[in-house]
């Protein structure tokens, strides 16, 4: 008889058994996989988040402030269609202390009738942009011409590809990296792209201007660089004192704020999954002590053919080890299952910027998860494999006798 297939024999003989133990050591792969990729892809979102932005202040018109949070530009991507006048780009740019400004104008097709696909299309300046060309160049992008967007990751339109926007055909000439926020879901102009497709609104019997009251130049919001010389606040309370139906948020103040949301969402997972580890840990102790108490004669048998204290001790620790390798296997699957099918669902739910992290992270962290659990099966088991090596022979065959 060949000790080392009987681990193997053994766990085939108890199908129901193993089964269940397999399952115990997937929940807690699962578990620990899963919600340390969702942790991982928050972070990974965050950074990107101060990444893209980089401008010092947010301003938008007043009303549009009442209705909407100003960080819902970037972790929902819900813009909307609001509008103030140009005019603010110079009342803005004479405060001192501002060093670049710049405006966006939105455009939202929200309309089955009028567009190919609901999506969010942003016009930049290019002459003055500092917000969204440096995010095209990473890319490799250029300039824009007329008609020509790029596209956020999350847009279903491939490079050659056009987008009917009220009945104008947009052709996509680049794809963006993705950022995990609500950037990734939108088009990317020109300003004088974006004021055609306005006109094109009009004619279709959307007048978009008309419905915010405000006509000729527009902008939707405007993004501020404050000399380093110059404290943020104080220019951003200039505007909100001094600039009359806007209201300006510093970006900094924004990011604090997904950061602690991201703290408690980070320390609840972390507490979940070391309450699993944990509750899995006892369980499989309690699970092996027991199963011990059952295999005694087993044991006892395999002692009186030759088996010896350490063989017997490495056939538990390899049939604890088999378990563990197929649980933590499938376990991982799992969770990767999860979070990447799942990705936008926990995005929308939890409300802040998702980034899966990059392949070789992924890879990284499914090896350390799987060593973590390949050592914490056979750990539980030891104590069980120990006490059984050493009970006396004759004294456990004598036992119901």
């Amino acid at each position: 008889m060949d000790i080392r297939k009987l681990p193997f024999r053994n766990l085939v003989r108890r199908p129901g058994r193993s089964i269940a133990m397999l399952l115990l050591i997937a929940l807690l792969a699962m578990t620990l996989f899963g919600g340390t990729m969702t942790i991982m892809s928050l972070r990974n979102g965050l950074k990107s988040l101060e990444g893209r932005l980089g401008a010092d202040i947010i301003v938008v018109p007043a009303t549009a402030a009442s209705k909407i949070k100003v960080e819902d530009l970037f972790l929902t991507g819900t813009t909307g269609y609001y509008y103030m006048k140009a005019s603010y780009l110079d009342q803005i740019a004479a405060i001192d202390g501002v060093d670049k400004i710049t405006g966006q104008l939105f455009l939202a097709s929200l309309r089955a009738d009028c567009c190919s696909i609901p999506i969010q299309v942003i016009g930049i300046d290019q002459s003055t942009d500092f917000v969204i060309q440096p995010w095209i160049q990473e890319s490799g992008g250029g300039s824009l011409g007329e008609y020509e967007v790029y596209a956020g990751t999350k847009v279903n339109s491939g490079v050659g590809e056009s987008i009917r926007i009220y009945g104008q055909n947009c052709k996509v000439i680049g794809k963006l990296a993705a950022t995990g926020t609500g950037l990734d879901t939108a088009l990317y102009c020109s300003m004088e792209t974006a004021e055609l497709l306005l006109k094109a609104a009009e004619e279709m019997g959307h007048p978009l201007k008309v419905d915010s009251g405000e006509t000729g130049d527009v902008v939707s919001c405007v993004y501020v660089k404050v000399r380093e010389d110059t404290p943020i606040a104080r220019v951003t309370n200039y505007i909100n004192t001094r600039i009359r139906k806007t209201e300006a948020s510093q970006t900094k103040k924004m990011i604090t704020g997904v950061s602690d949301s991201l703290s408690g969402v980070a320390r609840t997972v972390t507490v979940l999954i070391a309450i699993i580890w944990l509750l899995v840990f006892v369980v499989l102790f309690i699970t092996f002590t027991m199963l011990s108490g059952e295999r005694k004669k087993e044991f006892a048998v395999l002692r009186l053919i030759g088996v010896s204290r350490k063989g017997l001790s490495r056939m538990m620790l390899r049939e604890a080890f088999l378990i563990s390798l197929g649980g933590g296997l499938v376990g991982i699957a799992m969770g990767a299952l999860l979070v990447f099918s799942f990705s936008g669902l926990i995005e929308h739910a939890i409300g802040l910027p998702f980034l899966m992290p990059d392949l070789f992270a992924i890879l990284l962290m499914a090896i350390l998860t799987l060593l973590m659990v390949l050592i914490i099966g056979p750990v539980t088991s030891a104590r069980s494999a120990w006490r059984l090596s050493h009970q006396d022979t004759g004294t456990i065959l004598r036992e119901g006798n």
